[in-house]
Parts: structure tokens; C-alpha cells; sequence
């Protein structure tokens, strides 16, 4: 009722508004002389008059002395013409102009109109009229996906089966809540999904849609924040309070890190109003007012910045990890991608998962996609293996540079340069099998020497890691040995087996003077998202044994390959020959010409990595970041089981090393 009193009041306002400005606008326009007919007459008489025009029954003109006039006109005063002759009157006759009446209320009240629709337009911003209103900023940008409109179920996702069924309780709970709660037990409240860009977080989410049968909002941490102050603890009461009109549903927030970062830490202190916003988020997650049957999904992937506020239990009640997916989850995740596009039938996709380890969800959408341009650009009917492969090498080290414009001299040093890394990989025992080693310039680099793992590994031995400094060694040693010269193509294998030594010295507890202990304590701040210095807990003396200790590992492994190459020098010749030849070689070809020169003194390599394909159909690991043209192109792939967290680079199981 108070609300029709307020209308009635407001409409009576505009009424009156709408009547004085009628009448305003309505005035009649004055001249700067207006006569009487009988005055007019007069001035007729008197011969006062120079000029004249009639339109219509309006009379104006000027007198004799240039003033204007106006006066009405009776159409039935015949006698007006020839006093106006008589009086030697210019006269000048218009035909009426006849106006419609919409347009003579158009013209008479459009400035009325005009005022009013301003005014109901800034009224309507005021009151948030919209999501697109200029004053609606408090108002929130969820997105809400009704019933239908998401076709991506769980079985479009695969590789992550534990995350999948932690989601998929959640989608019971709501579809029959009375099996949980008839023990006691109550919904989550919150699900962080946590894990490597690429896993599938987001792609589950959309899952949570197509198969929840309920309201599902969705909206990016960064919609919250804005310029105003407040604005994005306004927001997450909105989002709240639209949640609860639509009880029970789900809302997903992605990249949660952009809102929720820790409070009052990093370079410069926190930022106010994301820490409002914050603060709003875990009052109404778990605060006075209660919150039933609205469930918070949120995807990151930096749960170590997140405020342990967050994080606790009642909040966040479940964090689920979203791995990198192992062999058996890279097959269902290709086979998932597979029933898309037109596949040769001769492609056993078992294969193609064991020889892409380290392929997280995307990169595998990603080389399939690859494979079917290519096929679309050569104009062939399906993808073949072969596609696969080219398709692998282009995403890992980038296109082929065969455009390169290389001396015969520096085509022969990085020949050896790769020959070297090549060699002492297959000389050493327990090194991953050598996959494919090429002098072909990919990417910023002039050539790759790369290792396919036998299995996945998450962790390394000390000797695992000791040989694989010897193999960044091994390109180094064999331009010095052979042309008694070093260049800078080894620069990036310097920096990556200082980098590995000096971890296996101060984090893992490798060195034997130094004993199981860890020197230097990383600083990361969390605005940064990066480590930008290294505390130094420890004594100058010690600092001078962790370099001596460095030095020793580093030296250790100079004279171990020095020694393999300078006894194998022929096999070094003969490698780079083959590569000068071929411009690439794979693990048969070193075996055979091994064999050829040391009959029977060396065991062929396992190849069980190999199998059932051929060296050269097999994919590698590494994800290639070369640094420069005569630098070795470095890999990304995940850190050991135990050292993952953020911002770690551990030595992966396989890799590359390059000119």
C-alpha cells in the first residue's frame, strides 16, 4: 500500500510539472511592437507604413522608421487592400501554412517530453535499472546457465577420475539430500579445485552444469573488484542474495586468486578494497546469516596465495586437487578428443598417451587440434600417425626454421655439440632412453637432444640426477675435445646444471659435507606470486662449503664426461657424421653404429619406452622454452611428487638438451 501512495504521489508531481511547463512553453512569442487593427488603420492612414506582409490573418511589417510590427488581420475587412495601395504600402502576400495537429503538439510539448524522459532515465540509473546501468556497478555480473543451456557432462571429462567423484557427491547431495543428512551429515559448503593451468577445472565446472538440475551461476574472480571502493563486498552480497533466491544452487568462481589472496601481505601491502572484498566473501560463506543449500565451487591455480581464512573447513570444506593425468587418463582424455575429428584407423591412441607425459588436458586438445590443421592444410581425408608426430615436435619446440641461413662450420659444432649430449646419455646407466636427436634449428634453438622416460617418475635418485649434469655437460666437453674450442651454445646448460647442483646441495640434502640439511629460505610474496630473494639462514663458512660443494659436483661430472667422450671419440665422430648426413637420428641408429664401432662391448639400451613403435613414432616429454639460438631449449614439465608446490622447477623425468 505505501508503495501505490509513493506511485500516486510521484505521477501527480509529474502532472503538475508536465501542466506549468505547458503553459510556460505555450506563451505567446511577443514582438518588439504589437498593434490594435484600429492603431494599425490609424498608421495606414498616416501614410506610416512602408512594408507589409499578410499570411494568414497576421499582419506584420515596418513602419517608416524601420520598426517592426504585428497584428491580426479580419479576413472580412475588404476595404484593407486598397487603403494599403493608396497609401503606397509595399505589400507581400504568404499562403497560409497549415500545421496538423500532431505536429502542433509535437512542436508544443516536445521540450516537456524531452525533460521527462531525461528525468525518468536518471531516475531508473539511480535505482539500478539493469545490469548495463550506469550506476549498477554494485549489482553482480553472475552469470546464471539455467537448465539446457550446457550440453558438457561428465562424460566429456577424463583423466581426473578422484576430483570427478568428489563433484559428483555434490551433484547427489542436491539431487537427493535426505541420503547424506538422515546420518547427520550436511552438504559442503565450499570446493576449491586446485591444480596446474590446463587440468580440466574449468571444463569441470561446466560438467557441474549439464549434470546438476539446479541454478548454476558462474563468474570470474576479477568481476568483483573495481575502481570504486566497496563496490566488490556489494557484489558479493548480491551474488549471495540472487543465490539464495535460487536455492539450492551451485556458483563457480574461477581464478578465486584474484579476490582472494592473503590479507596484509606481499611488496606494498594489500590492496583495501580486494581485502573488503574478501572479508564480504568469508562472512557470507560462513557467517551469521546462514547460507543452506548454496554450495561454492572455485578453481585456482595458486592455492598457496589464498588466505587461510579461505581454506579452513566451513568454508572451503573440500580442496581437490586436479592433477597432471597419467597415461591411463592422457588415453581417455584422447579418446575423449578423438570421437571429434576423423582419426586413421591404425592409430592406437594407448601408444600416442605413453609417449606424451607431462600433457596436461589442454595440451592434448591442443595437439589434436594441431594435427587436424595440418591435415586440413595438406588436404588429407583423416589424421595419420605421422600428422600426430609433426603436430607433437611443433607445440614442443616450436615450427622447423629450415629457412635458417647456418654455416657449414657452425652446422658442424652444434653436429658434435648434440652428438655429445647424445653419447653420454646412452653411455650412462639409468639415463632415459634417447628418443630423437637433430640438428634441425626449431623454435630459438639450433638442436635438441631429447630422452623419453621407460615410466613416469616422481622422484630422482642422486645418481639420476648426477648423470643428467653429465648429459648437460656432454655438448660442452665435445666441441673442447674436438675443435679445442668452447662456444656459447652451452650457455643454458651451464645455467641448468649450476641450477640442479646447487638444489641438489641446499634443498635435497645430497651433499656429503654438507649433510641432510636445507640452506636458504625462499621469500615469495604473495602479491608477486614469484620468489624475488633468498633469506640467508646460514653462516658465511657455510656458504663458502655450499660453493665448494657446488664446484665439486659440477667438476666431478667435467672429468666423468670428459673421460666417457675422449675413450669414445670415434662414436662421437661418427654420431655427428650421421647427423651432418641425416639432420636427425633416433635410438636405432645410435645402437646400430655403437654395435658397428664397439661390437659386443656395449649392451643395446632398453627400449621398452619404444615399444610397440618405433623410436621415431614415439613423442617426447619436454616442453621446449629455448631461450636463444645458441642456447639448449629448457622443459617444463611437473615437479616431483616431493618437492611440488609453487613455483618449483625440479629436473623432470625426461628432457632435452640443445645447441
Amino acid at each position: 500500500m505505501n508503495t501505490f501512495y509513493k506511485n500516486l504521489s510521484m505521477w501527480l508531481v509529474i502532472g503538475l510539472t508536465m501542466i506549468l511547463l505547458f503553459n510556460l512553453f505555450n506563451k505567446p512569442q511577443g514582438v518588439s511592437s504589437s498593434l490594435t487593427y484600429s492603431e494599425f488603420m490609424a498608421s495606414v492612414e498616416s501614410k506610416a507604413i512602408s512594408r507589409v506582409v499578410i499570411n494568414g490573418d497576421v499582419i506584420s511589417g515596418t513602419t517608416l522608421d524601420g520598426k517592426p510590427f504585428q497584428t491580426i488581420y479580419p479576413i472580412i475587412d475588404r476595404d484593407l487592400i486598397p487603403m494599403l495601395r493608396n497609401a503606397g504600402v509595399d505589400i507581400t502576400v504568404k499562403e497560409a501554412q497549415k500545421d496538423s495537429w500532431f505536429m502542433t503538439i509535437f512542436v508544443s510539448w516536445f521540450p516537456m517530453l524531452l525533460l521527462i524522459g531525461v528525468w525518468v532515465f536518471f531516475m531508473r540509473q539511480m535505482q539500478g535499472g539493469g545490469k548495463g546501468g550506469a550506476l549498477s556497478f554494485g549489482k553482480t555480473r553472475a552469470k546464471l546457465m539455467e537448465q539446457g543451456q550446457n550440453k558438457v557432462t561428465f562424460k566429456d571429462v577424463a583423466g581426473i577420475d578422484e576430483a570427478k567423484e568428489e563433484l559428483e557427491e555434490i551433484i547427489d547431495f542436491l539431487k537427493d539430500p535426505h541420503k547424506f543428512t538422515q546420518l547427520g551429515g550436511r552438504i559442503p559448503k565450499g570446493v576449491l579445485l586446485a591444480g596446474p593451468p590446463g587440468t580440466g577445472k574449468t571444463l569441470l565446472a561446466k560438467a557441474i552444469a549439464g549434470e546438476a538440475d539446479v541454478p548454476f551461476f558462474t563468474i570470474s574472480g576479477s568481476d568483483f573488484v573495481e575502481m570504486f571502493v566497496g563496490v566488490g563486498a556489494s557484489r558479493v552480497r548480491d551474488l549471495f542474495t540472487q543465490g539464495k533466491k535460487h536455492a539450492p544452487c551451485i556458483i563457480f568462481i574461477d581464478e578465486i586468486d584474484a579476490v582472494g589472496r592473503h590479507r596484509g601481505a606481499g611488496l606494498g601491502g594489500g590492496h583495501d578494497e580486494r581485502e573488503q572484498t574478501l572479508n564480504q566473501l568469508l562472512v557470507e560463506m560462513d557467517g551469521f546469516e546462514s547460507n543452506e543449500g548454496v554450495i561454492i565451487v572455485a578453481a585456482t591455480n595458486r592455492p598457496d596465495v589464498l588466505d587461510p581464512a579461505l581454506l579452513r573447513p566451513g568454508r572451503f570444506d573440500r580442496q581437490v586437487v586436479v592433477p597432471v593425468p597419467d597415461v591411463g587418463g592422457r588415453k581417455k582424455i584422447l579418446e575423449i578428443y578423438a570421437r571429434k575429428t576423423k582419426m586413421a584407423s591404425n592409430i592406437d591412441l594407448e601408444v600416442l598417451a605413453r609417449g606424451t607425459p607431462g600433457f596436461s588436458g589442454a595440451d592434448l586438445e591442443n595437439l589434436i587440434n594441431e594435427a587436424a590443421l595440418m591435415a586440413a592444410r595438406t588436404g588429407a581425408k583423416e589424421i595419420d600417425h605421422g600428422l600426430l608426430e609433426k603436430a607433437k615436435d611443433k607445440i614442443m619446440m616450436g615450427a622447423e626454421r629450415r629457412s635458417m641461413i647456418i654455416t657449414d662450420k657452425e652446422k658442424e659444432i652444434t653436429a658434435y655439440h648434440e652428438a655429445g649430449h647424445a653419447l653420454v646419455a646412452w653411455l650412462l646407466p639409468g639415463t632415459d632412453p634417447i628418443h630423437k636427436v637433430t640438428i634441425i634449428p626449431r623454435g630459438r634453438a639450433l638442436g635438441l637432444t631429447m630422452q623419453l622416460p621407460i615410466d613416469e617418475k616422481y622422484t630422482h635418485s642422486k645418481s639420476f640426477l648426477e648423470n643428467t649434469i653429465c648429459i648437460l655437460f656432454g655438448g660442452r666437453i665435445a666441441e673442447k675435445i674436438i675443435f679445442n674450442e668452447i662456444t656459447t651454445g652451452a650457455g643454458n646448460d651451464l645455467e641448468r646444471a649450476t641450477g640442479l647442483a646447487r638444489k641438489m646441495v641446499c634443498e635435497w640434502g645430497m651433499s656429503d659435507a654438507l649433510g641432510p640439511l636445507t640452506y636458504g629460505k625462499k621469500e615469495e610474496q604473495i602479491f608477486l606470486g614469484r620468489e624475488i630473494a633468498q633469506h640467508r639462514d646460514f653462516s658465511d663458512d657455510t656458504a663458502r662449503q655450499i660453493d665448494i660443494a657446488v664446484k665439486k659436483i659440477i667438476n666431478d661430472a667435467v672429468v666423468k664426461v670428459t673421460e666417457l667422450l675422449e675413450s669414445n671419440k670415434d662414436i662421437l665422430t661418427r654420431m655427428s657424421e650421421e647427423l651432418l648426413e641425416k639432420e636427425t637420428i633416433v635410438l636405432d641408429d645410435i645402437d646400430v653404429m655403437i654395435q658397428e664401432l664397439r661390437p659386443g662391448k656395449y649392451p643395446q639400451k632398453d627400449k621398452k619406452a619404444a615399444k610397440p613403435v618405433q623410436a621415431a613414432d614415439i613423442a617426447e616429454e619436454a616442453v621446449f622454452e629455448p631461450e636463444d639460438d645458441n642456447e639448449v631449449a629448457k622443459e617444463k614439465t611437473e615437479p616431483p611428487a616431493s618437492e611440488a608446490k609453487a613455483g618449483d622447477d625440479s629436473i623432470p623425468e625426461g628432457g632435452a638438451a640443445g645447441n
